[in-house]
């Protein structure tokens, strides 16, 4: 299995927003309990819950894209 990070970003990139993202990865460990058991490990390690994690791991992924788009417009000024 992938990395689960790796999994997550799969997702939100196919899906186009955090909330199509999150709906759709609720239903992938609706059906793949072995997803869903790395998922709740993966929450568990960083200290987030599983009604959560996902959607504050996107949101962190995308700042964080955001702010190195940000600081690469900075050296064209």
């Amino acid at each position: 299995m992938k990395d689960i990070t790796d999994i997550f970003i799969d997702v939100l990139q196919q899906a186009g927003s955090v909330d199509m993202a999150e709906a759709e990865f609720k239903k992938m460990i609706g059906v793949d309990e072995d997803l869903h058991k790395a998922y709740r490990e993966w929450c568990h390690e960083v200290g987030n819950n599983e009604r959560n994690g996902f959607v504050d791991f996107c949101e962190e992924y995308l700042s964080d894209r955001e702010e190195v788009w940000d600081n690469l417009s900075d050296f064209d000024e």
